[in-house]
């Protein structure tokens, strides 16, 4: 996150044409997933929802990763991902267009569509959140905010095509997307990148429990949402991801990522009004909100990843792959609103008994949220190697903590707050240059300011400080 110095301008980030590969590698590759799977335009009968097969798959391939991560992890650094990852998607985009036409073979194509397609979808998320893991909070927030965002445009304009032209989209996505993660990846510096190795930690429940809890919530009404709103590629998604991103742009100089982990109530909130404006507003308002409740509470729950990641060392597939399967939770909580739907209760009683479950799993997420204070929590996760690499991630958290107590403090500004971390990483000025897009003269000024607000005079007396503290 950068400072706009040439207009003058402290509260806005710059350099966002850094944004673009990634925009377009997750942009793309969530319109793929939405044209074939989400909300096909194009699809032939078959007795059973791919989709669902996909989800299933989708998860079981996370799961994988996450298990397999200590030998795979960097996936971009692996020769077979990315020749594997795009002819898993070009093979389910072809059976995809196949299927309408060939009504014999419509069900096997739709299985084998479904479950190259999951396992394509899930490893260019992986590898997108590689190139993204080694930016600062704020650009992550807000590279991944507009990668959402405008993929709910190029939907709509693909809606309007024909089945050829659709046909040739649905081929060209898997290959831009993949060639702008790839991109993205290679344009990080290569001491920057998300290293191999990692410790054994006991996986962070916490984040995992609270994502489960809002994904079973969101299949509950699923099947109620109004037209335009859904946690994929939908009006209701652009709209708070839209908002997301201009509130964090324009306030960016003054923005702290541990907000949005200081004010979850804004998000229970959401869910708790689904109940009153109900009633008041109709359906299509309890549908707008559930949805943009889920869609900032993904957002949410993948900072911390991220914020976890960079922290403690751990390789960030190993993160994210094992929440993939949180995705199996939204297809039981559909399943449990069919099944509710086939008792002989009346539809009356049906809403009531679905509003009351989901105020109880909003309030356990509540509880959830709140059991943490802020965001250098460890949110359930514990190391369990005593090697060195183990100390060293300790020793990391215990400076990433000694580092908030400075910031609060001393009144550090929240891009203060950034550099005095770097720096006490041992960051050279030109890899603080390169991880923030921010110029030389710029760093030079921030440095300056620090060090008057601090009453010290070089990095040194920076170290003894922190490491005064973090001992």
């Amino acid at each position: 996150m950068a400072l706009l110095s040439k207009h003058g301008d402290s509260h806005r980030v710059d350099h966002l044409e850094q944004m673009i590969p990634y925009l377009f590698a997750l942009g793309c590759a969530r319109v793929w997933m939405t044209l074939t799977f989400a909300a096909p335009l194009y699809s032939a009968p078959v007795p059973f929802d791919p989709h669902t097969v996909f989800d299933y798959g989708y998860a079981i391939v996370g799961i994988s990763v996450g298990l397999l991560a200590r030998r795979i992890a960097p996936l971009q650094e692996q020769r077979w991902t990315k020749p594997l990852t795009l002819a898993a998607m070009l093979v389910s985009s072809a059976c995809v267009l196949a299927a309408p036409s060939l009504p014999l073979q419509a069900s096997a194509l739709s299985v084998v569509a479904a479950v190259s397609g999951s396992l394509g979808f899930c490893l260019i998320l992986l590898m997108v959140t590689e190139a993204l893991v080694p930016l600062s909070l704020i650009r992550i927030a807000l590279y991944t905010a507009a990668s959402r965002f405008i993929a709910v445009p190029l939907v709509y304009l693909c809606e309007g095509l024909d089945e050829a032209r659709l046909g040739i989209v649905v081929v060209a996505l898997p290959i831009i997307a993949l060639g702008c993660a790839s991109f993205a990846y290679k344009s990080t510096p290569e001491a920057d990148r998300p290293k191999g190795a990692y410790p054994k930690f006991a996986f962070p429940w916490k984040p995992v429990a609270l994502f489960a809890i809002y994904s079973f919530v969101y299949g509950l009404r699923e099947h109620q949402l109004a037209a335009g709103a859904g946690m994929h590629s939908s009006l209701s998604t652009a709209i708070i991801m839209g908002a997301f991103f201009v509130v964090v742009y324009l306030f960016s100089g003054r923005f702290s990522v541990s907000a949005l982990y200081r004010s979850p109530m804004l998000l229970m909130v959401c869910g708790l009004l689904l109940i009153p404006a109900e009633g008041l507003l109709g359906t299509a308002a309890s549908s707008y909100l559930i949805s943009m409740s889920y869609t900032l509470m993904s957002l949410l729950i993948a900072l911390l990843l991220y914020d976890l990641s960079k922290r403690l060392g751990i390789a960030i597939i190993a993160l994210s792959g094992f929440t993939k399967a949180v995705t199996l939770f939204s297809v039981w909580g559909n399943d449990c609103a069919s099944l509710l739907a086939a008792t002989p209760l009346s539809d009356q009683t049906q809403d009531i008994v679905i509003m009351v479950v989901v105020v109880m799993l909003v309030l356990a997420g509540t509880l959830i949220l709140l059991s943490e204070k802020e965001l250098a929590s460890k949110w359930g996760i514990r190391m369990l190697e005593t090697g060195d690499l183990s100390e060293e991630s300790l020793r990391s958290e215990r400076i990433s903590e000694r580092c908030s107590e400075v910031t609060k403090q001393y009144r550090l500004s929240p891009r203060e707050d950034e550099i005095v971390r770097l720096l006490a990483q041992g960051k050279t000025n030109a890899a603080i240059e390169r991880e923030l897009f921010i110029a030389s003269g710029t760093l030079k000024a921030h440095i300056q300011h620090i060090y008057v607000k601090l009453g010290i005079h070089s990095r040194k007396e920076l170290a003894e400080l922190v490491d005064a503290g973090a001992r």
